[in-house]
């Protein structure tokens, strides 16, 4: 059997980070995923995805990403259920990711001058490149 899930998509708020009741990092985050087709007025609907990471992707996620950026991400789908506190069964469909990737960078007002520190970028004029 197989169950797997590749989406790219960009963060629809900032992620939430959190730990369980035994120190485990937890992590959720919802993904807007434009449709591969347009509806009948013409426009390219779009798919709001919740996911969740574990452990150290869970952190890494939290500590480095913000609403609005792009991401590849690789996992499985999970419905789950639960009871609300009023006795409503509920059912939740979710990706639980196995690997987040970062597909931009942060914009320059969220990286501030110490994400350039250590860049190996560096700007030669035109006339100092030797080839």
């Amino acid at each position: 059997m197989l169950n797997v899930v590749v989406l790219v998509g960009r963060l629809v708020r900032d992620p939430e980070l959190r730990y369980t009741p035994s120190g485990v990092a937890v992590c959720n985050f919802s993904l807007a995923v434009d449709r591969p087709f347009t509806n009948q007025q013409g426009e390219r609907e779009t798919d709001f995805i919740d996911v969740v990471t574990w452990r150290h992707l869970a952190e890494t996620v939290a500590n480095h990403l913000t609403k609005g950026r792009l991401v590849a991400v690789h996992g499985r789908l999970q419905i789950r259920s639960y009871e609300t506190q009023d006795g409503q069964k509920r059912r939740v469909a979710e990706v639980v990711a196995d690997t987040v990737r970062f597909l931009d960078r942060p914009a320059e007002r969220e990286a501030g001058p110490s994400a350039l520190e250590g860049s190996t970028e560096v700007d030669f004029p035109a006339d100092d490149i030797p080839f």
